[in-house]
């Protein structure tokens, strides 16, 4: 272990999918996607700490009407899956700062595993090699392995579990705007084979040029009412508030604007705060990992 580090403190990025087309489904019951991934400084900000017990563990959410029981925390899996390949046994008082909507498509999930792993392997004095991390990453959830490498931007595909960095793009800006439900991505996926049964999928060719105006969401057209008509209308306020390109992101339910401009994309999450409960104004990152 590092001398005298007995306490760390590490942020977990959110992310937006600029693109994603969702492919056929895999003998493992997963499907095969092709996704634009690309991170974002929102964020959840988690704080892990030695305690003198050992194995003991406490887990505490803030805002504290945030409630997730432990056999659904992703960060007790990732801990629970560390101490399992390492026999890391020191006790742990982890407080995650909650930010990230849960149920939100930006990965919140995901990107608290990723950084509980790689926090933890700080703490444990790096006793697992970066493609160890992946692995363990790719079997607690799709999204985790891409918050576990350095690029901000990807293209991921697979079920999740391969990413291919791609060219640094330009200072982005963000307005993120939540209707104030979630949605829940298995839910989702039914909905999407439901929608398709019978049907041949048709993928467009994606240009890893990073052409805004080739994307699109294949979840957003199989939503149903009142899903459907809440994300249009989000979408169509942050189109009309001058953004480049406006989505859906993951599964639901936070949409987001695209913005080339910093002054805009600020102007329109002030203006949308007026109508909706959770908008954030964020930048995009210029690198993952701690």
């Amino acid at each position: 272990m590092f001398k005298n580090m007995k306490k760390l403190t590490v942020s977990a990025p959110a992310k937006v999918n600029l693109h994603l087309a969702v492919l056929d489904r895999r003998p493992d019951g997963f499907h095969n996607i092709e996704s634009v991934f690309l991170a974002v400084d929102f964020a959840d900000t988690l704080c892990f700490e030695l305690v003198e017990r050992e194995n003991a563990v406490e887990i505490v959410m803030e805002p504290g009407s945030v409630t997730i029981p432990p056999e659904k925390n992703i960060i007790f899996r990732a801990l629970s899956l560390f101490r399992a390949k390492t026999g890391f046994s020191k006790g742990l008082k982890i407080k995650v700062q909650k930010r990230i909507p849960v149920g939100g498509g930006l990965g919140g999930g995901s990107s608290n595993a990723a950084s509980t792993l790689l926090a933890l392997n700080k703490l444990a004095g790096n006793p697992l090699n970066h493609d160890l991390l992946l692995e363990m990453g790719a079997s607690i959830g799709s999204d985790v392995p891409f918050f576990l490498q350095k690029a901000a931007t990807a293209l991921v595909t697979g079920r999740g579990e391969k990413i291919e960095a791609l060219s640094a793009m330009p200072r982005l800006f963000f307005t993120l705007v939540n209707p104030g439900f979630s949605s829940d991505t298995a839910a989702a996926y039914r909905l999407l084979d439901k929608k398709r049964e019978g049907k041949e999928i048709e993928q467009k060719p994606l240009d890893k040029k990073l052409a805004f105006g080739a994307f699109y969401n294949d979840f957003l057209p199989v939503f149903e009412e009142p899903e459907n008509s809440v994300y249009n209308e989000i979408i169509s306020h942050l189109k009309s508030s001058g953004a480049e390109y406006a989505n859906l992101s993951g599964s639901g339910a936070t949409c987001f604007g695209l913005f080339k401009d910093r002054a805009k994309a600020q102007k329109a999450a002030k203006t949308l705060k007026n109508k909706w409960n959770f908008v954030e104004f964020c930048c995009s990152c210029k690198k993952l990992s701690m």
